[in-house]
């Protein structure tokens, strides 16, 4: 299995420009959120709170787990409540949960696309199913290291895949050595 280093190095590869980042920030928590309300709608226990969404979930903490630990916690500190507020969302009428799970879904998507438009490169996950999980570890990440946090892993990042830059002139070539 690859390292936290590895994919986050690969996705940062389709994402080096600042304004495609920013879209991220966005972007992956309305995707993330609307397929978790899509997902909590069909039960697949009598008691209703084990649905695909909390599959999913599950699955997806699983794989940050293995990936890192620190990691992981805090993405479940993000995903859990999210799932929370996503069965709230699938408990409303079939047209509430359809219109905010789909218009979440959909309009996180046309964010992500105009990130990738800046960026002039095609979304991660296209190459790479997997980057559909890592996108979601990939903005926490940026976010940490907005904050000042976890320099070295950043640096790592930065190593393989090159520093991130406002677009146009200042683009700034991958080290893919």
């Amino acid at each position: 299995m690859k390292s936290l280093i590895d994919h986050l190095s690969t996705y940062a590869t389709y994402h080096r420009d600042r304004r495609n980042i920013a879209t991220h920030f966005f972007g992956v928590p309305m995707i993330v959120f609307g397929v978790q309300a899509l997902l909590s709608r069909p039960a697949i226990a009598a008691s209703g709170f084990i649905t695909p969404a909390l599959i999913a979930t599950a699955c997806a903490l699983l794989f940050y787990t293995l990936l890192s630990p620190r990691f992981a916690l805090i993405m479940g500190t993000l995903l859990v409540p999210s799932l929370y507020g996503a069965y709230h969302v699938a408990a409303q009428s079939t047209q509430t949960w359809l219109v905010l799970s789909l218009g979440l879904f959909f309009v996180g998507w046309v964010i992500q696309f105009v990130g990738h438009v800046f960026e002039g490169r095609k979304p991660a996950f296209v190459d790479d199913l997997i980057g559909l999980l890592v996108g979601p570890l990939f903005v926490v990440a940026e976010i940490g290291f907005a904050l000042g946090l976890a320099r070295d892993l950043e640096e790592r990042i930065e190593e393989r895949a090159g520093p991130t830059h406002r677009g146009g002139a200042d683009k700034a070539q991958p080290n893919l050595g």
